[in-house]
């Protein structure tokens, strides 16, 4: 450390910023959720325009406003999932990522087993916490 810098310094001036932050993302989730809300109304006042008026998209002079198909899967049964993705070939099912906390589990557990093509990247990271 340089100069007149000192750890309890730099830990006081950390916590001082970490809390601004908190604060600030806590007004602003705050007036956040009252726009959202806004926003939810409105949409729903869109959609319900597009149905009345028997119409897919609508364009005004302030912009264009189109309503589209949402569709979202899930299941509630993995264990039936997991058999019908295997009977049919179709891995492309799952999204392509590690469940970090399960893999670094297994690896401590099987040090001795790594499967090919992990990396791995490890950092130091810094944690501060209030007395």
């Amino acid at each position: 450390m340089s100069g007149n810098v000192t750890a309890e310094k730099l830990t006081e001036t950390y916590l001082k910023i970490k809390a601004k932050r908190v604060e600030l993302t806590s007004e602003f989730k705050e007036k956040d959720e009252v726009l959202i809300t806004q926003l939810e109304k409105v949409k729903s006042a869109l959609l319900t325009y597009c149905e009345e008026q028997g119409v897919e998209s609508v364009k005004t002079s302030a912009g264009l406003f189109y309503r589209s198909v949402k569709t979202r899967y899930w299941t509630s049964d993995w264990e039936s999932m997991y058999k019908f993705v295997k009977e049919h070939d179709v891995p492309e099912f799952f999204d392509k990522r590690l469940n970090q906390g399960n893999v670094r589990q297994f690896l401590e557990d099987n040090p001795d087993l790594v499967p090919r093509g992990l990396n791995v990247d490890s950092e130091y990271a810094v944690a501060v916490r209030k007395k």
